[in-house]
């Protein structure tokens, strides 16, 4: 395909087929997940699981890949399927329009090469994570997009090699994994940036899934730059090829 021969001169053709081949599934499609999923498609990926909730915000405009005047209302899974299909028309993609909770597990009978976690809610991420990680599911989580301004400092790393972070939501998010099991063979995206806000705004969230389960949370708003998000949903997108093409 002429579209992406451009990829096919540095990882050649048959790694080309590889992707086109490939499944990956992508939990969350804000600042990290839009542009994960934007240099997965621009890669050739072929296949696509998408699960989001939420319809596109004016707040989300300065850092979401899909969020512009004209699609504020909609839903970002919507979007994000004919962004794709306008990139590659070849793609077959499966979009959910709902909030992951681990009812939503039945999805899994389907196989993935990779699963992408950009989902920002602590119980809901972990349980994620836990599921694929008991069922040998490879998936790659970002932990250091929010409340930095530099890209530069991001990097990733198995958890294995994680002992703190200037992190205190990857601090929570690593430690109740290492206590429950998970030691190595998780990749995570961080910062070694220092996070900053200069006013905090806690939100409390009320959100009936399809199943018709009701799931109340608290959360901080975090503050957020257009920079760092999108690195990381790049370097993302980048590790998952790698690993398909075993480069």
């Amino acid at each position: 395909m002429e579209t992406f021969i451009r990829n096919e001169l540095f990882w050649g053709k048959k790694n080309q087929e590889k992707l086109q081949k490939a499944n990956i599934a992508i939990f969350g499609l804000g600042g990290v997940g839009s542009f994960a999923i934007e240099s997965l498609a621009r890669s050739g990926i072929g296949n696509f699981f998408i699960i989001d909730f939420d319809k596109i915000s004016q707040s989300n405009i300065n850092r979401q890949l899909f969020a512009q005047q004209n699609t504020i209302g909609l839903f970002k899974t919507d979007i994000a399927k004919q962004r794709i299909l306008s990139i590659n028309p070849e793609a077959n993609i499966q979009v959910i329009n709902d909030f992951y909770t681990s009812d939503m597990n039945y999805i899994f009978d389907k196989k993935f090469d990779f699963v992408v976690d950009a989902i920002d809610s602590f119980n809901f991420k972990i349980e994620l994570i836990e599921y694929c990680y008991k069922h040998n599911i490879p998936l790659i989580t970002s932990l250091g997009a929010a409340n930095r301004i530099c890209p530069e400092q991001l990097y990733i790393s198995d958890i294995s090699n994680i002992q703190k972070t200037n992190c205190s939501f990857a601090n929570r998010i690593i430690k109740r994994l290492k206590n429950d099991g998970i030691i190595e063979n998780l990749p995570i995206v961080l910062s070694y940036e220092k996070p900053k806000s200069c006013q905090k705004i806690l939100i409390e969230e009320k959100i009936q899934t399809q199943t018709g389960k009701i799931v109340e949370f608290k959360k901080i708003t975090p503050s957020t730059t257009p920079f760092v998000a999108s690195a990381a949903g790049i370097l993302i997108g980048s590790y998952v090829v790698r690993r398909i093409i075993n480069y």
